[in-house]
């Protein structure tokens, strides 16, 4: 009896030294992977610090290659929520009458898919037909008036300073000045390099004719992303939870919601708020019979999907296009864009985007600075959303830790805390 109790007893602790020892090793397995993991990013950082040129342009032709892949999803992220509202309505017409329910969801998804990409493209079309006569036509009317439009300027200037007779010289001195800068530019800078510019010219054509190529086949990837995207998001989420365990899993699923959401909301927000401002702003200068008002609708309008920064970007040329035209209506434009930015920034934005990316103005304005200065236009245009993204997972973490401590999640209780208490675990506040 007591033999077969030390055999048992030398099975268990061998059980347990063989549990212990796996465990050891899949300790150790994780920490060698973590520290493998760490080692080659350090290396590619290395890489991309010291060899950023060679780096940028493998990052360029990546992109290139990519461009119908990425054009492509993102017209079907965009035109998905007209394709889902007339797929509900096609389900709704013929669900009861067709046996299959398949076959239904098949046929509706089509329509949907048809529907949605055919009324994008034909507001696209509608759009250009729209805008760009006018504003060829408004192209033409400045380049043809500059001339006069210039010597108008001069004139209203001499007549205001006419009682001064310092500035009135300081002003003739400096326009004599530009006049012959912009000569000598011409003659030292311009000539000299036309073949360069003509090059140029001809590699426009090129990436123009490309963009287009690249555009098409964008559209029929955006069929076959539409067409599947269920499956898409079913392997990814299988791919989710086959690499990590149930709770993180929930989590990453959690946070994929949660960015969809904010870049939804932002990007179809900022699209309506800036339609809106480019027909009120068309609709004021028809009223004040400002000059160009298609032309500066146009870049009003544009400029104004930039967060923060776009109508100040957007006022600029407008101001300088009607001021060659008319000084006088230059200034009242100044005041009528400031008007309608206070409308949109502290009625219409709102009311249409809401607090779709949870960030104060600072951190707006970071956003928009650093990604506009890393990746230009698209940054200042997506590093709002995409920061918001980044300010939700952050969040999310110190959330968690904080109430694991048995701590107050919100900012709120921490603005007047003075320290925490070491053995209550309190937050101590300010007398």
């Amino acid at each position: 009896m007591d033999n077969n109790e030390g055999k048992h007893r030398q099975t268990d602790i061998a059980d347990d030294n063989r549990k212990k020892w796996n465990y050891d090793i899949k300790k150790y397995a994780v920490v060698a992977s973590v520290a493998i993991v760490t080692f080659f990013i350090c290396v590619l950082l290395f890489f991309i610090v010291y060899r950023y040129s060679g780096f940028a342009k493998i990052w360029d032709k990546l992109m290139s290659i990519m461009q119908p892949f990425i054009i492509g999803i993102v017209l079907a992220y965009i035109v998905n929520p007209i394709m889902m509202v007339v797929e509900g309505i096609v389900m709704r017409l013929i669900g009861p009458k067709v046996k299959n329910p398949k076959t239904a969801e098949k046929t509706a998804r089509g329509i949907g898919i048809v529907c949605a990409l055919m009324l994008f493209i034909l507001i696209i079309v509608f759009l250009l037909e729209l805008i760009i006569p006018q504003i060829i036509s408004s192209v033409q009317g400045v380049v043809g008036s500059l001339p006069d439009e210039i010597s108008s300027f001069v004139a209203w200037v001499t007549e205001v300073t006419r009682g001064n007779e310092q500035i009135s010289n300081m002003v003739e001195k400096g326009i004599i000045s530009g006049t012959d800068f912009i000569g000598k530019w011409v003659q030292d800078h311009l000539l000299p390099q036309a073949n360069t510019y003509i090059v140029s010219i001809t590699t426009g054509v090129v990436n123009v004719a490309r963009i287009v190529v690249n555009v098409f086949v964008g559209i029929i990837i955006s069929v076959y992303v539409l067409a599947s995207k269920e499956r898409f998001i079913g392997q990814s989420k299988k791919m989710i939870y086959t690499m990590f365990d149930a709770k993180r899993g929930n989590i990453i699923i959690r946070t994929a919601r949660k960015s969809n959401e904010i870049f939804g909301g932002f990007i179809m927000g900022k699209i309506i708020d800036s339609l809106i401002i480019g027909v009120l702003c068309y609709v004021g200068l028809l009223i004040l019979r400002m000059p160009y008002p298609t032309l500066v609708s146009v870049i009003v309008g544009v400029t104004n999907v930039i967060p923060f920064f776009g109508p100040y970007i957007g006022a600029v040329p407008s101001f300088i296009i009607i001021t060659l035209a008319n000084p006088i209506k230059g200034l009242y434009f100044l005041v009528f864009i400031l008007v309608l930015q206070q409308l949109d920034g502290n009625v219409i934005g709102p009311k249409i985007l809401g607090d779709s990316t949870g960030l104060s103005p600072f951190w707006v304005v970071f956003a928009i600075i650093a990604a506009g200065g890393i990746f230009g236009f698209a940054g200042m245009l997506l590093g709002v959303p995409t920061f918001a993204v980044i300010y939700y997972i952050a969040g999310e973490i110190v959330s968690h830790k904080l109430k694991m401590r048995n701590l107050p999640p919100d900012t709120e209780s921490y603005i007047r805390a003075e320290e925490l208490d070491i053995s209550t675990n309190e937050i101590k506040y300010k007398e």
